[in-house]
């Protein structure tokens, strides 16, 4: 009978355990764009039971008991949330989760690799070196992420500014207005590499195939980063490693002999994650649009991440680029200023130019969190630049004859050839303290930055001028008054030391002999400049009340004739203060306002000029800013309208004195004033859409009207009304999943070309608006994409300087795509 009684409980206990086996709970995780999270944590709290979910972002917690549980998701860069669930016996219960992507993991250095993947980007470093939300951030921040960049098909920063409102294009080169201001490479201000200053090409518009998304911080940055340019700061954040595996390549062919080849791999190093490895690389050789020009592009970014546990954490960045191609210096057309007398594709160049450049960019990474409230961050970056350039260019006027007139069918020519290299280092520190006082919440910042830029020895530059002087000597400008001093011809007029371009002739551009120009030489003289920022700040938060309060200074010296006898140190330094703040009006709508003050050092070589009457006080510049930020559809879709008041102050215009010819005169004011409108994200999980507008009215307010050609006029290359649009659509069932449309509109108003000496050479240039449109379809891990931009095959202007130097648009183009996901 004991033995029946205990065959009876055995079975009993089989019996509930198989049943048991059966009490399961699964589901799925999401990120906040509604992707599927690969090895996240899912567990119940207080045992150790628990899983990661797979590629499909599934889970399943088995061989539970009937009851109450606390299920807790996790991953990496991610807010971990927690969910209650009660199971019964024998069911099989379902809970998903989304997570939202933390903004409190990472305090100021992006290490991890961004994880959401869409148009959306929700967190910033570069707005107030901490990870705030970009709804909390009381200053216009706009964006174009990795997503747009690759729907769009885009290869470089100019490509993208379209998506950002208030951003448009100087000229062909990595050269921008921001809310009317302009914003160049080469040199040391409001062109930043992951938050530090770098050192870019001029002339090569900035390649983006490295890039996680490029940031636009509107107004004055100052406060956080020094010499800034009044209109905004461009910061390119490159792809980080992520902790799970995932490796893409695409080749593109297109318009204008268009080749690309793109490759990203990612993915642990390591079986414990700990060190994680992202490899870019990029390859491009088209001939472009315009007459013999064409560039070859690669690109190297290797990115190390080693995160030896929750608190400390180490990135190695390193971005390499080679570009070869021909300076080109735009389009010029006949000297009636008429835009289409000669093709847009016509070019300067000689066959025998070039222009050969090199960048290396290699940053260092820290951050150490010594609890959950105090954490801090340190990166040095090294950015070096070389320049070998050879190239055919205007004299900047029409071939001058004897009686003083000038043939407007023939451009003057000079010859450059030049050879550069600078070095930029950046050393960044800071420390982030967040604390309690009473009812309100506290982010303090604390850092010190400093910064140097070296133009290296050997900086040297053989010119060819225009004109032949009897002297033996060349120069690129004809005055009657002096022609007695110039080599003349049969025919009284002045003989060119290189031959000057014919408008009207085919072969303008062969080959040039240049063994017989007369050339002298121009030294670029060493200099080295060094930045020094001490800056504080703090975030204070009660109820519904943002309040941000910050202050700088900055101390900036040149160093001129650096490493000579001759060694002269001049020093410029500055406070700089900035308040915001921000009223959540609702969870998904904040007020904000900001005041800031920007500043800019006058350049040592100008200011230490005995005859340019200086020394000269800084630029300074003011911005005052408000506005609404939202958030819309569960978070995926953010709006922000802006209203701008933005002043300049400093600029050095020439004082015209008959008897010093370079005495200057510090009288200028500039000032910008406007509205913008920017939308980014998803209307649904498949609908993407980008709009922007914006309204600028930048002008003068203090000029000498005899130098400026277009007193109080809109300033040059910075149009009244701006507008764009793209929107992408994926379908996501039926017989045509997976085919997806795109379709865009770009507007840009008429504007103004440079200022110029002579203001009969400055153009209107017309206002413009390109369709574009883009075809995808995705099978599996394949992606097929047609781009086509200009689809009406608009003849535009996106910028120019003068008749001479006119820049026009990409004509329509076609770029087709094939992508492999592994």
């Amino acid at each position: 009978m004991k033995k029946n009684y205990f065959l009876y409980f055995f079975l009993l206990a089989l019996f509930n355990t198989a049943y048991g086996q059966n009490i399961s709970i699964h589901g799925k995780v999401f990120s906040d764009s509604g992707t599927p999270i690969h090895n996240a944590n899912v567990f119940v709290l207080n045992s150790s039971t628990g899983a990661m979910t797979n590629k499909n972002g599934h889970y399943e917690l088995k061989n539970l008991a009937p009851g109450k549980y606390t299920i807790k998701a996790s991953y990496l860069g991610y807010e971990s949330i927690n969910k209650s669930i009660t199971v019964k016996e024998g069911t099989k219960a379902e809970l998903d989760f989304l997570l939202n992507e933390s903004a409190t993991q990472l305090q100021g250095v992006e290490i991890i690799g961004r994880k959401e993947r869409n148009y959306k980007n929700t967190t910033s470093f570069i707005g107030t070196k901490s990870a705030t939300p970009l709804i909390d951030v009381p200053q216009a921040v706009s964006y174009v992420t990795k997503e747009v960049i690759l729907d769009q098909a885009a290869f470089t920063v100019n490509d993208v500014v379209k998506n950002v409102s208030g951003v448009n294009q100087f000229s062909f080169y990595n050269d921008l207005t921001i809310r009317g201001f302009r914003v160049q490479g080469q040199r040391n201000s409001s062109m930043l590499l992951n938050g530090s200053r770098m050192m870019t090409s001029f002339w090569s518009q900035q390649i983006i195939p490295h890039v996680e998304r490029v940031e636009v911080i509107k107004g004055p940055a100052s406060a956080l980063f020094g010499n800034a340019s009044p209109g905004g700061t461009i910061n390119t954040v490159t792809k980080k490693p992520l902790q799970t595996t995932k490796q893409s390549i695409s080749a593109s062919m297109g318009s204008f002999n268009t080749f690309r080849l793109l490759s990203d791999f990612t993915g642990p190093m390591s079986k414990d994650k700990k060190l994680l490895y992202r490899l870019n690389l990029g390859y491009q050789n088209t001939d472009g649009f315009r007459d013999l020009q064409f560039n070859k592009n690669i690109v190297v970014a290797p990115s190390f991440s080693f995160i030896p546990n929750e608190k400390t954490r180490l990135n190695l960045d390193v971005v390499y680029q080679d570009n070869k191609g021909r300076l080109d210096r735009g389009q010029a057309v006949f000297g009636d200023g008429d835009l289409y007398s000669t093709p847009i594709t016509t070019s300067l160049s000689a066959e025998n130019d070039y222009l050969n450049e090199q960048n290396l960019n290699v940053t260092l990474s820290f951050q150490h969190k010594f609890n959950e409230h105090i954490s801090f961050n340190s990166s040095y970056m090294n950015s070096g630049y070389d320049e070998d350039l050879l190239e055919h260019r205007t004299a900047n006027n029409f071939l001058a004859l004897g009686d003083g007139s000038y043939d407007i069918t023939k451009v003057a020519m000079r010859v450059f050839n030049r050879k550069r290299s600078w070095n930029n280092q950046n050393f960044t520190n800071y420390l982030n303290v967040d604390f309690n006082l009473g009812a309100i919440e506290n982010k303090f910042l604390v850092g010190y930055d400093y910064f140097q830029q070296e133009l290296e020895p050997g900086g040297s530059q053989l010119e060819a001028n225009a004109y032949l002087l009897k002297n033996g000597k060349a120069t690129n400008s004809f005055s009657v008054a002096k022609k007695d001093n110039y080599v003349l011809d049969e025919n009284g007029n002045p003989v060119a030391n290189v031959a000057p371009f014919d408008l009207t002739s085919t072969n303008g551009n062969a080959m040039r002999n240049m063994s017989n120009y007369v050339y002298g030489i121009r030294n670029y003289d060493r200099y080295k400049q060094t930045g020094n920022g001490i800056y504080l700040q703090n975030q204070f938060q009660y109820k519904k009340f943002n309040l941000l309060v910050g202050l700088r200074y900055d101390d900036f010296t040149d160093y001129l004739n650096y490493e000579t006898a001759e060694e002269e140190k001049i020093s410029q330094d500055k406070f700089i203060p900035r308040i915001g703040m921000v009223y959540k009006l609702k969870p998904n709508v904040n007020f904000y306002g900001t005041w800031v003050k920007g500043y800019q050092p006058q350049t040592a070589t100008t200011i230490n000029n005995p005859e340019a009457g200086g020394p000269f006080d800084p630029l300074t510049s003011e911005l005052f800013e408000a506005g609404i930020k939202t958030e819309w559809f569960n978070k995926r879709l953010s709006a922000t309208l802006a209203v701008y008041s933005l002043s300049q102050k400093g600029a050095l215009y020439n004082a015209n004195d008959a008897s010093n010819s370079d005495l200057l005169k510090q009288i200028g004011e500039e000032k910008s004033e406007g509205v913008e409108v920017d939308i980014y994200g998803q209307i649904m999980p498949n609908w993407s859409v980008i709009m922007n507008y914006a309204y600028n009215h930048a002008y003068f307010t203090e000029a000498d009207e005899s130098t400026l050609a277009t007193f109080g006029n809109q300033k040059p290359n910075a149009p009244r009304n701006t507008f764009n649009f793209w929107s992408k659509y994926i379908i996501d069932h039926g017989d045509l999943n997976g085919l997806g449309f795109g379709l865009g509109y770009d507007y840009v108003g008429e504007r103004n070309g440079s200022i110029v000496r002579d203001p009969e050479l400055i153009p209107v240039f017309p206002s413009y608006g390109l369709f574009n449109a883009a075809i995808y379809y995705k099978v599996n891990k394949f992606q097929i994409q047609l781009n086509i931009n200009n689809v009406f095959d608009k003849t535009h202007w996106v910028g120019g300087y003068d008749f001479l130097r006119a820049f026009p648009g990409r004509p329509r183009n076609i770029m087709s795509t094939v992508s492999y996901t592994f």
